[in-house]
Formats: structure tokens, C-alpha cells, sequence
């Protein structure tokens, strides 16, 4: 079965993370099928970039979504910046 799950990267201290299509049974930073997106939670607020299309393929194709990455797709697409 495959998973859309975070993968951790980055230092020590200092989490980043990809958001990618894996097995469910691969450890967490195995070899990903597609990496699909990243997830900083470091910066204020928290940058999210996410290939959609691709994510609601592999939804399609019947991988389930981990319950944070859930989240991370419910949270508003942020609006583009204003051009003053």
C-alpha cells in the first residue's frame, strides 16, 4: 500500500521535511516513489509547496494520506503576494 508521509531532512535542531509517496512498510527516509512537495514548519508561518495534481493522482491510484499530511493539505493555499 502506498503512503503520502513526511520525510524528515535537514540538521540536527532544524526540521524540514518532504512530503513524499512511499510504501508503507519503507522506513521513514526510504527510497520515496515521488517526492511531492516540502514542508518547513521553521519559518513563521510555516512555507508548504505541494504538487496537487500529483498528490490527487496518487490519491486517485488509492494511497492514503498520513493524519499530518492531512493537515498540511487542509491549510488555505497562501495568497499571492500584492505587487505595490
Amino acid at each position: 500500500m502506498l503512503m503520502i508521509r513526511l520525510s524528515r531532512v535537514g540538521a540536527r535542531k532544524q526540521p524540514h521535511y518532504r512530503v513524499v509517496v512511499i510504501e508503507k512498510a519503507r522506513a521513514r527516509n526510504g527510497r520515496p516513489v515521488e517526492i511531492v512537495g516540502t514542508y518547513n514548519p521553521r519559518t513563521n508561518p510555516a512555507s508548504v509547496e505541494l504538487k496537487r495534481d500529483r498528490i490527487d493522482y496518487w490519491r486517485s491510484k488509492g494511497a492514503q494520506v498520513s493524519e499530518r499530511v492531512g493537515k498540511i493539505l487542509a491549510m488555505p493555499a497562501a495568497a499571492a503576494p500584492v505587487a505595490s
